[in-house]
C-alpha cells in the first residue's frame, strides 16, 4: 500500500443493515480506554492525557505544532513572496479539550516568532477558507472531527487551505522525532488577533455562490431540525440558515459544550433523536453535522436517513445539471456517483480514500464537484476542502428547485445497499501478509491495490483498507441487495479473520 494514500480523517458509517460483526479478541481486539498516539502524514490525533509519546499530551501537542511551524518558516523564507510573513491561523470545535489544546498550540506558535489569527470556536472549512483569505503560511486545527469527546487533534493546513501533502506531512513527522528537536524562541514573539469576523465571511462566500439561491429557499419557508451536537454547528449552521432565508430552526444539543449527547458521527444510530424530532416537529428535513462541521448528512420529513452516501450523489446531479464537467470520490464511496456523472455527459474519476487524496485527483481531473461518500462535499471553485456549509446550500437550492418534498428527492435516486464494518487491531500488528493472502485468494477477480484492496464481484464490490486514524482495518461492501452487501462484508472479515 502506497504511502502517499495516508491522510488524516476517515470515516466509516452504516445505514439500515443489521449490527456489523463484532471484532473478536484475537490480533483484532483493542479494549483500552487512552488509545495511542496516532502520527500520520497530516497530523496527529489521540485521546487527551497519560503518556507522553502514546497519548496526546501537552508534550506532544508542542512538539508537533513546533515541527510543522518549522517547516512552515524555512517554505516561507526560501520563498517570501508566498505569504505575508510568519502568520498562521488556527481554530478549534467545541471539545472540553479546545481551550487547552489552544492555548500550547498558540504560545508555541507566538514563541517561535509566528502571528496568530485565532478564529476561536470555528468550523473545519472556515479555517481552511481563512487560511487562504489571510494570505497565511499555513493553519492548524484543533479537533478530532467525528471522534468521541476524550480526543483531541491537530488538522495541518498549507499556505492553500488544505491539507498537506504526503511528502510534506512526512517531513513534519521526521522533524518532530529529531532527538534535540526543541521549540526555538524568535527574539520577537509573535502576536495574537482574535478574529471572530470568519463566520459571517464564510456565510457571505457561500450567499454570494452562483448555484446558491437563498431567494429559492426562502420561498419555500422550510421548517428545519438540525442537531449540532454540542460543538461549532450550534453557531455556524443556524447563522447560515437564517441567512438562506430559513427562519424556522429548531436546533438539538446547542450547546458548544463539548460534551456531546450522543457518538458525534453522523451515522444512523447516532441520529435517532434528530429523526424523532423531525417527525414530532412535521418539520421539512433535518440536518445533521460532526463537530467540526466538515460532514453532512440528512433526515427526510417522515423521519428516514437521507443516505450520508447520497448528500453528494444529490449535490452533484443538481451542480453537474448547472455545470457540465467531471466529478470525483474515494473508492470506497457509493458507485451512484458515477452513474449521476455519466447521466449528466461527465467523467468520473475514483481516488485513494483521503480529502488530501480526493483534491490531488480533482485538481488532475478538473472535477466540477467532488468529495466522500460520508457526507464530505468539496466544490473547488470555493475552496478544496471538505463543507457542509457549503453543502447545505447547494443541497438546499436542489430542493427548493425541484419542488419536492426530501422523501421524494432520495428516490430520485438508487437504493444501493453500502455495508461499512471495522475490524480493530492490536497494536504492531502487520496487515500486508493478511491482505496478500486475501489478494492470492481472489485473484480471478479484478482488483485495485492502489489503497488497500478493493476488488469486483459482477456488479458488487468490497473494499478494505487500514485506517491511518485509528488502529482498524474498514471493510466495506456495496450492492444492490443490502443482503448481498452484508454477506460480502462478512465474508471479508472471516477471510481477515482466517489470514490473520
Amino acid at each position: 500500500m502506497a504511502t502517499s494514500q495516508i491522510v488524516f480523517f476517515v470515516f466509516i458509517r452504516v445505514f439500515s443493515w443489521p449490527k456489523p460483526i463484532e471484532a473478536e479478541r484475537c490480533i483484532f481486539a483493542h479494549q483500552n480506554i487512552h488509545m495511542p498516539l496516532i502520527k500520520s502524514i497530516s497530523g496527529i490525533r489521540g485521546t487527551i492525557g497519560d503518556i507522553p509519546g502514546e497519548n496526546l499530551t501537552p508534550a506532544d501537542i508542542e512538539k508537533f505544532t513546533a515541527a510543522f511551524a518549522t517547516l512552515l518558516m524555512e517554505k516561507s523564507k526560501k520563498n517570501p513572496s508566498s505569504s505575508s510573513g510568519f502568520k498562521m491561523v488556527i481554530g478549534r470545535d467545541g471539545r472540553t479539550s479546545g481551550a487547552m489544546v489552544r492555548g500550547i498550540v498558540a504560545s508555541t506558535l507566538t514563541t517561535m516568532g509566528i502571528d496568530v489569527i485565532d478564529l476561536g470556536l470555528s468550523t473545519t472549512p472556515t479555517v481552511e477558507m481563512a487560511v487562504m483569505m489571510e494570505k497565511a503560511m499555513g493553519g492548524i486545527i484543533i479537533t478530532a472531527s467525528h471522534n468521541p469527546e476524550e480526543w483531541n487533534a491537530l488538522k495541518l493546513l498549507n499556505r492553500r487551505g488544505e491539507f498537506i501533502s504526503a511528502k510534506r506531512g512526512a517531513k513534519v513527522l521526521a522533524i518532530a522525532e529529531q532527538k534535540d528537536f526543541t521549540v526555538k524562541q524568535a527574539k520577537k514573539a509573535g502576536t495574537i488577533i482574535n478574529d471572530e469576523s470568519y463566520l459571517q465571511k464564510h456565510i457571505d462566500a457561500i450567499l454570494n455562490y452562483k448555484l446558491v439561491d437563498a431567494a429559492a429557499i426562502a420561498k419555500q419557508e422550510y421548517k428545519i431540525v438540525v442537531d449540532a451536537v454540542n460543538s461549532t454547528g450550534a453557531i455556524f449552521v443556524p447563522a447560515l440558515l437564517k441567512a438562506l432565508g430559513v427562519n424556522d430552526v429548531i436546533v438539538l444539543n446547542g450547546e458548544v459544550t463539548g460534551k456531546f449527547a450522543h457518538n458525534p458521527e453522523p451515522l444512523p444510530e447516532n441520529l435517532t433523536q434528530l429523526s424523532n424530532e423531525v417527525v414530532k416537529q412535521k418539520a421539512h428535513l433535518g440536518i445533521a453535522v460532526d463537530p467540526d462541521v466538515d460532514r453532512l448528512c440528512f433526515v427526510c420529513e417522515d423521519g428516514k436517513m437521507f443516505g450520508e452516501e447520497y448528500t453528494l450523489v444529490a449535490i452533484a446531479d443538481y451542480v453537474l445539471s448547472k455545470r457540465k464537467g467531471n466529478t470525483v470520490s474515494n473508492m470506497s464511496s457509493t458507485k451512484s456517483l458515477k452513474e449521476v456523472t455519466l447521466k449528466h455527459k461527465g467523467k468520473y474519476f475514483p481516488s485513494a480514500v483521503g480529502e488530501v487524496n480526493v483534491v490531488k485527483k480533482m485538481k488532475e481531473e478538473k472535477a466540477v464537484i467532488g468529495g466522500e461518500g460520508n457526507g464530505g462535499i468539496i466544490v473547488p471553485d470555493l475552496h478544496y476542502g471538505r463543507d457542509a456549509l457549503i453543502g447545505i446550500g447547494l443541497f438546499l437550492t436542489h430542493l427548493a428547485e425541484s419542488g419536492k418534498a426530501i422523501s421524494l428527492l432520495r428516490k430520485h435516486y438508487p437504493d444501493y445497499f453500502i455495508s461499512k464494518n471495522k475490524i480493530e487491531l492490536e497494536k504492531g500488528v502487520d496487515v500486508k501478509p493478511i491482505f496478500e493472502k486475501i489478494k492470492k485468494k481472489y485473484k480471478k477477480n479484478p482488483i485495485n491495490d492502489e489503497d488497500g484492496l478493493k476488488i469486483e464481484f459482477d456488479n458488487d464490490w468490497v473494499h478494505l483498507r487500514t485506517s491511518n486514524t485509528e488502529p482498524i482495518i474498514r471493510i466495506y461492501a456495496e450492492s444492490e441487495f443490502e443482503t448481498t452487501a452484508n454477506n460480502i462484508a462478512q465474508q471479508l472479515m472471516r477471510d481477515v479473520k482466517e489470514f490473520g
